[in-house]
């Protein structure tokens, strides 16, 4: 498995998984266990069952290379769940904003550089994937929520499956 920008508390729930091969991975954090740019991923194709990534690529200027690096390191049937805010209709986004002031007041954070809509499942099947969009109310009690880093608000999970190579 692999756990792009890994939340603490899930970290510490999967670490300590026995049978799991868990790696961590993030340009920033140094806490992870891999230094890793999601457009250029470190990992031969095919490598991963399971990858997680959640409030990552808002941040990632070509975040459709991103989706397509996560494609290529999973195995076929392999599956990804991917989470990010939807916040827009439709997708907005404008490479000339730089300044950190400005991405603030646009995207509402001074990193991100767009703000999706529900748009954003048709970059993730662009990139080759089956998507399952799943509200979490679906399978997570309100008391869980907060467990798993989630509000009551919560956008949609993408469960994101990269078919086998005969489908």
């Amino acid at each position: 498995m692999l756990h792009v920008a890994p939340e603490p508390c899930l970290e510490v729930l999967l670490r300590g998984h026995s049978g799991l091969n868990y790696i961590t991975a993030d340009l920033f954090d140094p806490h992870a266990m891999v230094r890793m740019d999601v457009v250029n991923i470190p990992f031969p194709s095919d490598r991963f069952d399971v990858l997680l990534c959640s409030d990552v690529l808002l941040d990632v200027l070509d975040d459709r290379r991103a989706l397509s690096e996560f494609f290529r390191v999973l195995r076929p049937s392999g599956w990804a769940i991917i989470l990010e805010h939807i916040q827009a209709n439709p997708t907005f986004e404008d490479a000339s904003i730089v300044d950190p002031v400005d991405r603030l007041r646009e995207y509402g954070h001074h990193d991100h550089v767009r703000r999706y809509g529900p748009d954003f499942i048709d970059r993730v099947i662009e990139a080759g994937f089956t998507v399952e969009a799943i509200a979490p109310h679906e399978f997570i009690t309100p008391l869980e929520l907060p467990l798993c880093g989630m509000t009551k608000s919560a956008d949609d999970i993408y469960y994101c499956v990269k078919p086998k190579s005969d489908e």
